[in-house]
């Protein structure tokens, strides 16, 4: 409907010049301007007003979302495991949240697993909040996954949370299926017993949380490594969204990656 103010201005213009092209011309530029006006005004009151959110706003959304999903998460399977407490704790820990921010994550933690919360409606917040951030959102979905992994195995209803979850983030179930296999290898990778291994096994998770496989080239494994560098990178998604209590862990993943890249790189001897 962004044409309304350029005909209604070219035909008060024709009509106030009586019968003037350029009065004409002038109420279409008039309306235009009109048009424009409108769609901001539009923008900023519906749900496109989210373009406008600061983003210290934007952070307090992902803030929200993140703990009332880990919540909603945690209760899926009808119970929430000590498991699933510990996991929510080591987020807050690894985030080294102040006082007052810890009673926050712990009030929406605890109102996301009440049975009679729905999720939706944050999320769709969410996802309007980080419209045009796509990794912001990717993020989200593996804090969440990796609050799902925590026990080990995933319960059906949670696995079905997840993919609503992330349908409504437009990640279809896909690429959710490799972020898991991704984020299972990192887990594995990153584990102090895994240093108990072979060099072989510790190698192959290596490859998986790089989510590439062994038979890969150099060039391959440098770009997968690059790409997820880039992905993940702390002040990249602190300056999309992500908030800055959530620092600590974007830097823990890019620890991960660098620590499994290394790993390859000198079991090829690539420079």
């Amino acid at each position: 409907m962004d044409w309304i103010g350029k005909l209604c201005g070219g035909l008060l213009g024709f009509i106030l010049s009586r019968g003037s092209m350029s009065g004409a011309l002038l109420g279409v530029v008039l309306g235009h301007l009109f048009d424009r006006g409108l769609g901001g005004f539009k923008n900023a009151s519906g749900a496109g007003g989210f373009d406008r959110l600061s983003g210290r706003n934007r952070q307090q959304i992902f803030f929200e979302a993140t703990f009332l999903a880990m919540g909603q998460l945690a209760k899926a399977d009808g119970r929430v495991s000590e498991e699933e407490i510990r996991a929510a704790r080591s987020v807050m820990h690894q985030m080294q949240l102040r006082p007052e921010e810890v009673r926050q994550a712990i009030d929406l933690f605890t109102r996301g697993k009440n049975p009679a919360y729905a999720i939706d409606e944050q999320i769709t917040r969410l996802r309007k909040a980080c419209r045009g951030q796509r990794q912001l959102l990717r993020t989200f979905v593996e804090i969440q996954m990796d609050m799902a992994l925590s026990k080990g195995s995933i319960h059906a209803a949670e696995r079905e949370l997840l993919w609503r979850i992330a349908g409504q983030l437009d990640i279809g179930r896909v690429e959710l299926a490799q972020l898991e296999a991704v984020l299972r290898a990192r887990r594995r990778f990153g584990r102090a017993g895994t240093r108990a291994k072979t060099g072989h096994q510790e190698l192959e998770q290596a490859y998986k949380a790089l989510g590439i496989e062994p038979s890969a080239s150099d060039r391959e494994v440098k770009t997968a490594y690059r790409r997820l560098m880039n992905q993940h990178h702390p002040d990249k998604l602190v300056a999309k969204g992500l908030p800055d209590s959530m620092l600590e862990m974007a830097k823990e993943r890019t620890r991960e990656i660098r620590a499994a890249y290394d790993l390859i790189k000198k079991n090829r001897s690539i420079k």
